[in-house]
């Protein structure tokens, strides 16, 4: 079974998220490094990054990635939107070089009316501006695919191959794909010849080896309606066989996976997801919340 996981509050510092997956039974991770809704943030104390990483070292969690600001818009044209997301993408990727972290996701953004193709030369000339001035030793950037609402985007395989083919810094790209986000972009998941097609495209597109996480979400939206709604697993018009799918399928098997679903009233959202994840890879190993989770649930 690939890598499996969620994400999960860093609430209380790093390190008390690998506590909060390991409670879930997790073997690997997606976190916040600062507020996904705020330009900056406190330095990140170097005892909390040694904290975070000791942490990490004694659990059984594998990969960890953590998702960008929100706020962040690669497409802008210059002004004050484009200095703030440069900045605040060098500033994440430093953090997470300090955390160990394996990748950093970030959404391309948005034309806001210049045009698709102006929009991705300006997404790889900003990448490459910030890469240019990040070592090497950073975590790999990863560009999601999106549900291509409004001008944003990233909606389409062909747009990410497209930013990775005019950044002079693509070597140091990968890709994130949302099962939610390309459900309803118009790629039929819910199908079994959609998500081979989906799977020969991003080969030839980009390469397999490109793809460093797959978001597994359900989706509150039909295929094709550019709606951006996670539902949880086996809750949304994707439906199970997709997900069992997914995470049966051996090209996949060392990309970590990771919910991004609804928690729910009761906060156990994630432990119900991640159960049913379990049985659907034919794996029924649990553990702490997971389990108590999956009793409530059956």
């Amino acid at each position: 079974m690939p890598p499996l996981g969620a994400h999960v509050s860093a609430a209380g510092g790093a390190a008390a998220a690998i506590g909060r997956g390991v409670e879930l039974g997790c073997t690997a991770l997606q976190i916040f490094v600062k507020s996904p809704n705020q330009w900056r943030a406190r330095p990140l104390p170097a005892a909390a990054a040694a904290e975070f990483r000791a942490a990490r070292a004694a659990s059984p969690i594998g990969p960890v990635v953590a998702h960008a600001a929100y706020l962040i818009n690669l497409a802008a044209p210059p002004g004050e939107t484009r200095e703030r997301s440069l900045a605040a993408l060098a500033d994440e990727l430093g953090r997470g070089a300090a955390l160990g972290l394996d990748a950093l996701v970030v959404h391309p953004g948005a034309h806001l009316g210049a045009g698709a193709e102006g929009g991705l030369v300006r997404v790889a000339a900003a990448l490459d501006e910030v890469l240019a001035a990040v070592p090497a030793g950073a975590p790999r950037l990863l560009l999601e695919i999106t549900a291509g609402q409004g001008t944003v985007l990233g909606s389409r395989l062909e747009e990410l191959a497209r930013i990775v083919e005019l950044a002079a810094c693509g070597e140091r790209l990968g890709v994130c794909l949302d099962t939610c986000h390309a459900f309803a972009a118009g790629y039929p998941l819910h199908e079994a010849a959609g998500h081979e097609a989906l799977l020969a495209e991003l080969d030839r597109l980009l390469g397999l080896a490109r793809l460093g996480a797959i978001h597994l979400n359900d989706s509150q939206g039909a295929c094709g309606s550019r709606r951006d709604r996670h539902a949880n697993i086996g809750e949304g018009e994707i439906g199970t066989a997709a997900f069992r799918r997914l995470l049966r399928d051996e090209r996949l098997r060392r990309v970590p996976m990771l919910l991004e679903t609804p928690l729910g009233d009761d906060g156990a959202g994630h432990a119900r997801d991640l159960a049913t994840l379990r049985r659907l890879a034919g794996d029924v190993r649990l553990s702490g919340r997971g389990r108590r989770a999956a009793r409530r649930a059956g």
